[in-house]
């Protein structure tokens, strides 16, 4: 087990930024948390690195306990925030090299590697970079250490989606050495290709978690489909929602356990033509906010 949280709770006065967050990370493992800003996945992080100290619960990381062995700790880990300051006078490439020298000795041919990957000029004094160049800088000087858990916080805010593949590759590749990463997001698409497992809090409490296909039993399949003939008691089928007609058919979504016994129903009047969207997190993740006011701030950045 590289990463531990137990019953993990913050508060700030009378209010309870984080109750009760369980987390557990394992070796070679890319562990997504996702929710939308406001929801504690900063103020978890920041507990994690030793930053902030927990008022109950556990936090423990390479068996070290995170707020008194944070240095040790902190040796072996590479850290990106989403909103990154740097040292305005000191170029980028000299970033690069500060932060890398506190893992060990430069990989050079890695660090040039990285550099002409996310198309970084080096040579520019910080205080002339855009937010995306400096996040940028952050993502060469993690990606360029020897680190063994690698904790990303809104990691590619700012990049255009050229760069979010080349931060993509850069995760997988990573994963393949047997690294360990924690991504908070809320790119959905981003944590869906990249994580194995998945944890999603709201209002400082984890509502879910699980890996991808263990949480897919909770959303719904998107069906489009045209018969021979009209299909009848379709909406007293079980799982069946904002059924439509369509100049294509019969529009429809579909609870994943529902799927089996629906496909017989519909067979029988002579499918023509079928077509079917996998579930995404995005979907499981509206579910659980939908109603609730909280979606405000998916895919935009800010402070969490």
């Amino acid at each position: 087990m590289v990463l531990k949280a137990a019953n993990l709770t913050k508060r700030f006065g009378k209010f309870t930024a984080l109750d009760g967050i369980n987390l557990e990370i394992d070796e070679g493992q890319v562990y997504g948390f996702i929710g939308p800003n406001g929801a504690g996945k900063s103020t978890t992080i920041r507990i994690l690195l030793g930053i902030l100290k927990a008022t109950e619960g556990v936090v423990e990381i390479f068996g070290k306990d995170a707020w008194s062995d944070a240095v040790e700790i902190h040796k072996r880990i590479a850290y990106v925030p989403g909103d990154v300051n740097l040292w305005p006078n000191l170029t980028g490439g000299e970033v690069i090299d500060l932060f890398t020298k506190l893992h060990g000795p430069i990989n050079k041919s890695r660090r040039e590697e990285l550099i002409r990957k996310f198309d970084l000029d080096p040579t520019k004094k910080c205080r002339t970079y855009s937010k995306g160049n400096r996040q940028k800088v952050a993502l060469v000087a993690a990606f360029s250490s020897e680190a063994d858990l690698y904790i990303l916080d809104e990691p590619t805010s700012g990049l255009d989606p050229l760069m979010e593949q080349v931060f993509q590759e850069c995760v997988l590749d990573l994963k393949s050495q047997g690294k360990s990463i924690l991504l908070s997001s809320h790119i959905l698409s981003e944590v869906e290709k990249l994580c194995d497992k998945v944890a999603i809090i709201r209002d400082g409490r984890i509502i879910e978690t699980g890996t991808l296909n263990d949480l897919r039993h909770l959303t719904r399949i998107q069906v489009l489909v045209e018969t021979k003939m009209p299909i009848t008691n379709l909406k007293d089928l079980k799982g069946m929602h904002q059924i439509e007609e369509t100049n294509q058919g019969l529009s429809c979504q579909v609870d994943t356990e529902e799927m089996d016994n629906v496909m017989r129903h519909i067979s029988r009047f002579g499918i023509v033509k079928l077509e079917s969207a996998p579930p995404t997190l995005e979907d499981l993740f509206m579910r659980h906010y939908e109603g609730n006011g909280k979606v405000a701030g998916i895919g935009a950045g800010g402070d969490n």
